[in-house]
């Protein structure tokens, strides 16, 4: 047995009943801003049914699945990193649907990427944009 200074603390996890409500209403005006669709929508949420989706438009007593809220994660970071490198309001919401010649994109926008449905490439854009403004890759 570890003595008490040595006791390692377990981070509590994530109550989804109190962090759904605001990273939704935070999700929807970055897809507007962003110019989204509902079906854009629907992918990037991880494809919850209508109901659902329609639902969760309504904000109110709301307990998001794990993986939407990893996917809302990835999300609000490519939002944060392009409002940082590119401090246009215009340009930063535009960027996601432009082409891109970066190898990750293949001359594909950042959008089409990210619509594939995994998560892994929400990772992947987030990660991009990290590392183009100093961050670790």
């Amino acid at each position: 047995m570890l003595p008490a200074a040595h006791t390692v603390k377990t981070i509590q996890p994530i109550d989804s009943q109190i962090v759904s409500a605001p990273a939704l209403r935070t999700f929807f005006r970055i897809a507007e801003a962003w110019g989204l669709g509902i079906k854009e929508q629907l992918i990037l949420l991880g494809r919850p049914s209508k109901s659902s989706f329609y639902r969760w438009k309504q904000v109110e007593n709301v307990a998001l699945p794990q993986d939407t809220l990893e996917r809302l994660s990835y999300l609000f970071g490519i939002y944060s990193a392009l409002q940082i490198l590119l401090p246009q309001p215009e340009a930063a919401d535009s960027w996601i649907k432009k082409p891109n010649a970066a190898p990750l994109f293949g001359g594909h926008s950042a959008l089409e990427r990210m619509l594939s449905g995994q998560v892994a490439d929400l990772y992947m854009v987030r990660q991009y944009l990290d590392a183009q403004k100093g961050g670790w890759a």
